[in-house]
């Protein structure tokens, strides 16, 4: 009986090993476990990070400025291009759309700020459509047509807007004066 109740002792030693060692791997199992949730938890927070920060880029990419420009120098009285930029100093595309490519800086009719100048711009392109210049090239934005309809496309898109009916294009008009005194 002792050689019985020996080993019976030592079967019941050894399934408490056994038992203690299966808690032990559950435990390790567990924590494995427990770091894969933990991963997959920081996962969908920067993949909603992510999708947060794309949808605040796309509102911020539609964010911009309308503008109504002309150069009477360049291209004659009724002519303007219409264009939109995101530049936080909208002033700066026009500066740039006056550079050496044309003999005069343009004159800002409008600047429309607006959350979604992509749709407004779109939108006053297709309702002016028939006064576009180029009607082969899309992108050239140049219409011939009279400001008051441009600006009754503008408010019935848009809402009211503040805009100069004439600008004074100053180099265009100091140049004509040069011409005139030297012609003298």
């Amino acid at each position: 009986m002792t050689g019985a109740s020996g080993k019976r002792k030592s079967l019941a030693e050894q399934q408490k090993l056994i038992e203690e060692a299966l808690r032990a791997a559950e435990g390790a199992h567990r924590e494995e476990l427990e770091k894969q949730r933990l991963a997959l938890e920081q996962k969908i927070q920067e993949a909603h990070a992510q999708y947060e920060r794309a949808k605040s880029m796309a509102q911020l990419t539609k964010q911009g400025h309308v503008y109504i420009i002309s150069n009477i120098g360049s291209f004659g009285e009724n002519v303007f291009k219409i264009g939109m930029t995101r530049r936080l100093e909208p002033m700066d595309r026009v500066k740039e759309l006056s550079g050496a490519s044309v003999p005069f800086d343009f004159d800002v009719h409008a600047m429309i700020s607006c959350d979604d100048a992509p749709a407004l711009e779109k939108t006053l392109h297709d309702s002016l459509e028939k006064y576009r210049i180029n009607r082969i090239n899309l992108r050239k934005e140049f219409f011939r047509v009279k400001l008051e309809k441009i600006i009754n496309e503008v408010e019935r898109h848009h809402g009211q807007v503040e805009y100069v009916a004439d600008p004074a294009p100053l180099q265009y008009l100091q140049s004509l004066e040069y011409a005139e005194n030297e012609a003298a």
